[in-house]
């Protein structure tokens, strides 16, 4: 719908970019915008992914080796980094023609740009996917034990909190308009849920027993 209402300069349009005006010139203050906007840019998210891919390779690699609990297969360890990378890659590789598709001119800060596509957002899909994909890997995957389970919660919160930071700095430095980053947003969701589909169904996760869950007459 709202990639729709882009294309067809709906009424929804219209309210977007009435929004985004109000937003810029509103009383939020440039410098702690302009530093979250920048947390949108790929040299600043990607190496924080590819720190998550690197731990989970290493952590997934050291659990494969230890012995299992049952006669389950093993998990596919290196399934989730692989398709984290995956994930990351598809990220431009969608943004970028749905861009030149739409070419949805930019606020008049971006005036005179080299392009005028502007929806929807590739700081704003870049900061979702990418930190999510980092907050999944450090929470799923591997021996899901209860320590992770419990970090998970405040991970998800983090990432809400930043997400909403990184979008409003690039309304209210004028970079993009509210449409552009609600867009990215839903997008983001998809790929995010078209990961954990996949590892969910192919990489198999081992379960550290709690003591107090052990069936009666085990060890």
């Amino acid at each position: 719908m709202l990639t729709w209402q882009v294309a067809a300069h709906g009424p929804l349009r219209a309210l977007d970019e009435r929004l985004g005006r109000a937003v810029a010139s509103g009383g939020l203050p440039a410098g702690p915008a302009e530093f979250f906007a920048d947390l949108g840019n790929t040299a600043v998210a990607l190496p924080v992914l590819a720190a998550a891919v690197a731990w989970a390779l290493w952590r997934g690699r050291r659990e494969a080796r230890e012995p299992a609990d049952d006669d389950a297969a093993p998990p596919r360890w290196w399934l989730p980094p692989l398709a984290a990378g995956l994930t990351a890659a598809a990220v431009p590789a969608l943004v970028v023609p749905l861009k030149l598709w739409l070419a949805r001119p930019g606020p008049a800060a971006m005036a005179g740009a080299a392009h005028d596509g502007f929806y929807p957002s590739g700081h704003a899909a870049t900061a979702a996917v990418l930190y999510g994909l980092s907050a999944l890997l450090l929470c799923r995957g591997g021996r899901r034990t209860p320590a992770r389970r419990q970090v998970g919660p405040a991970l998800a919160a983090g990432l809400v909190l930043l997400n909403a930071g990184v979008g409003t700095g690039l309304v209210r430095r004028g970079y993009h308009w509210p449409l552009d980053v609600l867009g990215s947003w839903c997008l983001a969701g998809v790929l995010l849920a078209l990961w954990c589909a996949v590892c969910d169904r192919w990489a198999g996760e081992r379960r550290a027993v709690d003591p107090r869950e052990r069936p009666a007459g085990l060890p």
